[in-house]
């Protein structure tokens, strides 16, 4: 494998500006058609881009992070993620598919299997990006428990901490217990034997008896052990207790740094984090995220920002840096931050399909003429894409 950049995308309705719907180039009416998402992670694949993350949520979007904010002016509704990555699937050959989940709400062994489907239909691209809820308005939508409202995540808050430290101790028990469904079928566990009448060895399938605080799952799966073994684990973390989810049970990271300084200093914590959780050994991608306004020159691309923060009533801002800009401008910040540590980035495209294609024919083009991205396609499945071996069975005994 190379040691080129990474590259993704994430792929939120109509862009992560919330007026990108009213561009003219935007396809507002097709947000809840399955053309429309295949034709995003095609332009994608065209990019040679490693993957696509799908977002979702339990709640409408909302510019309220305690519940809805009954806005009509902004997209609202979405697609089951998991879904549209196994629509998706069989229309793409090479690019990985990381649908997102919010495991707060969601039963563990459901979303095993789903995500281990995913892995068949795509013949080994599937992934799935970890999402944790500390919204009282989602919890309410299930009824199974009650949740305070976080406010700030201020970590001089005592009470904000402990709550985060709650939900994502139960998120990395989640993930443990996809890793462990997911090897519950040894490889060769399918016997498939016509003449003898056996189709599988019952002595190859295992029970994983998980106790948690949360939950207890005792397996196994439904669903064979997928093609990539495991497929990939992605979280989003912002501060020390969501580093600590990366380092302790994903393999990619996605982060928000605020300069070169900044992404060294992150890296460094989820690092640590993966040290401490005695995974040294492993690899564990860490991805910057950003916001991209991308045009062919920076004039266009300010003045394109600056009509749709008018149009929207206010100035865009996010939890990761926004660039506005171009490729060639993006490329020289993307390699700046490389040298901090960073593996990769995961672009979040503020209009579709306009940003995404100046990604993939302006961005991408870009960082080829410097040597620092693939010119074709470089393994068959997202963990080979990603540089990760396919895992041994935790439960083969040889």
């Amino acid at each position: 494998m190379s040691t080129h950049l990474h590259l993704a995308v994430a792929l939120d309705g109509a862009g992560w500006h919330p007026a990108a719907w009213r561009e003219p180039g935007a396809r507002p009416t097709e947000l809840l058609t399955p053309r429309y998402w295949v034709d995003l992670v095609q332009e994608a694949e065209r990019g040679l881009l490693d993957l696509v993350t799908i977002e979702d949520g339990l709640s409408l979007q909302s510019t309220d992070r305690s519940g809805p904010d009954g806005r009509t002016d902004q997209v609202r509704g979405r697609l089951d993620a998991v879904q549209v990555a196994a629509r998706v699937a069989p229309l793409t050959r090479s690019i990985g598919l990381v649908p997102t989940a919010v495991v707060t709400h969601t039963e563990p062994f459901h979303l095993s299997k789903a995500i281990a489907t995913l892995d068949y239909v795509s013949t080994g691209r599937a992934g799935v990006r970890v999402k944790v809820s500390g919204s009282p308005a989602e919890a309410a939508h299930f009824g199974r428990r009650t949740l305070p409202e976080l406010g700030s995540l201020d970590p001089a808050d005592p009470q904000t901490q402990a709550a985060l430290r709650e939900l994502f101790d139960e998120a990395a028990d989640w993930v443990e217990v996809l890793r462990r469904l997911w090897d519950s079928w040894e490889d060769d566990a399918e016997i498939r034997d016509v003449a003898t009448g056996r189709f599988v060895d019952r002595e190859k399938l295992h029970y994983i008896d998980f106790e948690g605080r949360s939950f207890s799952v005792k397996g196994p799966s439904i669903t064979p052990r997928p093609p990539q073994g495991q497929p990939v684990v992605a979280a989003l973390a912002h501060q020390a207790i969501p580093f600590e989810l990366v380092g302790r049970s994903a393999d990619l990271g996605f982060v928000t740094p605020a300069d070169r300084a900044d992404a060294g200093r992150v890296v460094g914590e989820v690092r640590a984090a993966q040290q401490a959780a005695g995974r040294a050994g492993e690899t564990v991608h860490v991805w910057g995220d950003l916001v991209v306004f991308l045009d062919d020159d920076a004039a266009t691309a300010r003045a394109r920002r600056e009509r749709l923060d008018e149009t929207a009533g206010a100035a865009y801002t996010s939890d990761a840096l926004v660039f506005t800009g171009t490729p060639a401008e993006l490329a020289d910040l993307l390699t700046d931050w490389a040298a901090a540590g960073l593996t990769g980035y995961r672009l979040r495209p503020a209009a579709l399909p306009h940003d995404l294609r100046q990604v993939t024919t302006g961005l991408v083009p870009e960082l080829q003429r410097r040597g620092l991205f693939r010119t074709a396609y470089e393994a068959d499945t997202l963990r080979g894409l990603l540089g990760l071996p396919r895992p041994a069975n935790r439960y083969a005994t040889v």
